[in-house]
């Protein structure tokens, strides 16, 4: 069993366990469901009701019963039969990394990553596979995304990021409408606060610009295509949440919805390379899976 603590800060007084969990500790409702109904979660060492208030200073706790997330179950879009690899070379490989899948561990999830399943297909073992995300997604965003075979390929590539020698399209189907058929979102992000992982717009924040285009409008929901021109944390969904248009099933900006159980509707459609290497163009598109 693994144990997970968080001390409450002012901003959380008064606020009920159900809010303050799953936003702290990253859960969706699922998970934070689980841990309700297995009593595992604590506060002050004592087992504590989703509707309790919180005060400053207090110590929460989670309990897992293993190391990933609890009710984190790969869904089929998660399957990694050999066309999950897009793209390989003696430099790169480009993959259409499903959702919910970690790219790496991290917090509460440590085992099912990216990285374990990327070894295993090519039969090779997760501790010594040598593997160095280029462009890291989301565990709830699916689509296109490069690992690099060595440190030195990682760092060049990076080098490129927001260049026009790579780009990267999103899709995302959002809440409601932009009022515009295309336009440029140019307002800074930082974190809300020291402990929590959500990101605001803040005039204290980076940089951070985002282009859209609607695709196709629909009564409540749009599709739009995205680019970024910053690579902030969490950028298309806290800037798409800023403008009304909270991303489909997003739990941490928008609402958690039940037919995108641990994900939300968030792809990488189409990336564009000049390979640092070797000096080719390389450009490749991945279609909506079928759940989005």
């Amino acid at each position: 069993m693994r144990i997970l603590t968080y001390i409450t800060t002012e901003e959380d007084a008064g606020r009920a366990v159900r809010s303050v969990v799953p936003r702290r500790f990253r859960l969706g409702t699922h998970a934070f469901r689980r841990l309700k109904v297995e009593g595992g979660i604590l506060c002050d060492g004592m087992p504590v009701r989703a509707d309790t208030r919180l005060r400053a200073g207090q110590v929460l706790e989670i309990r897992l019963d293993n190391g990933e997330t609890p009710g984190a179950a790969l869904t089929p879009d998660d399957a990694l039969p050999p066309s999950f690899i897009r793209y390989a070379d003696e430099d790169i490989l480009i993959v259409s990394k499903g959702a919910p899948l970690a790219t790496l561990p991290c917090g509460h999830i440590h085992t099912g990553t990216l990285r374990e399943q990327l070894a295993a297909l090519l039969g090779q073992d997760a501790a010594s596979f040598d593997y160095h995300p280029v462009n890291r997604l989301d565990k709830g965003t699916s689509g296109l995304m490069i690992v690099a075979k060595d440190a030195h390929i990682q760092h060049r590539l990076q080098a490129l990021l927001h260049t026009p020698e790579f780009i990267r399209t999103y899709q995302a189907v959002v809440e409601g409408c932009p009022d515009d058929d295309c336009g440029v979102i140019d307002a800074p992000i930082g974190k809300e606060d020291a402990a929590s992982i959500r990101r605001i717009v803040t005039a204290s924040g980076k940089p951070s610009v985002t282009h859209y285009r609607v695709l196709k409008r629909g009564k409540t929901r749009t599709l739009v295509e995205l680019v970024l021109e910053t690579g902030r944390t969490h950028q298309i969904r806290v800037h798409m949440a800023s403008i009304g248009c909270p991303v489909v099933g997003d739990f941490l900006y928008g609402t958690e919805i039940p037919q995108l159980p641990g994900r939300f509707a968030l792809h990488a459609s189409a990336l564009t390379l000049h390979h640092p290497m070797t000096g080719d163009w390389l450009s490749l598109t991945s279609p909506l899976p079928a759940s989005l």
